[in-house]
């Protein structure tokens, strides 16, 4: 199996950490993913497992690499992003199964099938995503890295790359709430990649950036305090756990991946802590392996994670 020298900021090494980064945190917590905190408590995530939910052997993603794989596979073969494209792309995932580990798509959200139900009986583009308050499930920003990377690798101004974001992440979650999870994200992929310091100190520079970003770029910036708890990674980082949720709502969701990111020290650590959140545990922990995977590397995911991730080859082909 080819390996990387992840210590180069070259495009192969990004794609290649933050793709793989997000296929096996979503891996890791496939087996417990709906299972309370409680539950896996009493029996926590140790290392790659098989079996459990939905009973599929150990090294299976689910719906959160599907979206990505197909945003990625999008990206790689129209030069750039399409959204009639990525939409027809998420059509065959359902339909046919692409991008998925064995065939057939499972796991998927009420708010993506929705979105796309729509979209397969010919309403317009721009219309399909849900735009209610109740359609800020986490669907858009499991899979929204191979845009983040895109728009970061292109050194697209941030207005621009925002814009470009909120477009992808409206496919399926037309809601500002949900687009601007999305969007702090990219401004998390951006200071990780870009900036010195440790993790915690990125990530604050993220934020910081993010915020004052949707400062100016919002009319009504309401919508922007339902992120507080992310304005300050040290406070966040002191949360106990019982403090922190892994549900399925976008907030819920980037608080939870964040907080594991700057409460640990390895791509290891990291992902064991949000898994072991239980609920919509593949959901964080590939949101949060998306940006572990771009800070420690390829190289700092365990390779006995690695080796067993069904299509390894396939994904990494893509990655290229």
């Amino acid at each position: 199996m080819m390996k990387y020298n992840t210590e180069s900021k070259n495009a192969d090494n990004i794609w290649f950490s933050g793709i793989m980064g997000v296929v096996v945190g979503d891996a890791l917590g496939c087996p417990v993913q709906f299972r309370s905190r409680k539950e896996v408590r009493e029996d926590p995530v140790t290392t790659m497992l098989g079996h459990g939910t939905y009973d599929m052997p150990a090294g299976t993603w689910t719906d959160d690499s599907s979206m990505t794989l197909a945003l990625l596979a999008s990206i790689r073969d129209k030069d750039g992003i399409n959204l009639e494209d990525i939409m027809n792309r998420f059509v065959r995932w359902i339909r046919k199964g692409e991008y998925t580990p064995f065939g057939e798509a499972f796991d998927v959200g009420n708010g993506t099938m929705a979105a796309i139900l729509r979209y397969m009986k010919g309403d317009d583009l721009n219309s399909c995503g849900g735009i209610t308050e109740r359609d800020n499930g986490n669907g858009s920003l499991m899979r929204i890295l191979p845009a983040c990377i895109y728009a970061y690798t292109n050194n697209l101004s941030d207005e621009d790359a925002v814009s470009l974001i909120h477009q992808v992440a409206g496919l399926t979650h037309n809601h500002i709430r949900g687009q601007i999870a999305c969007g702090l994200y990219f401004f998390c992929v951006k200071s990780v990649l870009d900036k010195d310091g440790t993790l915690m100190e990125r990530l604050q520079k993220g934020f910081d950036t993010g915020f004052n970003f949707y400062d100016g770029f919002l009319k009504n910036t309401s919508e922007l305090s339902c992120y507080d708890r992310l304005r300050d990674m040290k406070k966040l980082s002191e949360i106990p756990e019982s403090g922190i949720k892994s549900s399925g709502y976008v907030v819920d969701t980037i608080e939870a991946a964040v907080w594991s990111l700057v409460s640990t020290d390895s791509f290891k650590n990291c992902e064991l802590k949000a898994v072991n959140l239980g609920d919509d545990s593949d959901t964080v922990g590939a949101t949060a392996g998306g940006l572990a995977g771009l800070f420690y590397g390829y190289d700092g995911i365990p390779e006995e994670w690695l080796e067993v991730i069904q299509r390894r080859e396939w994904i990494e082909e893509l990655c290229k």
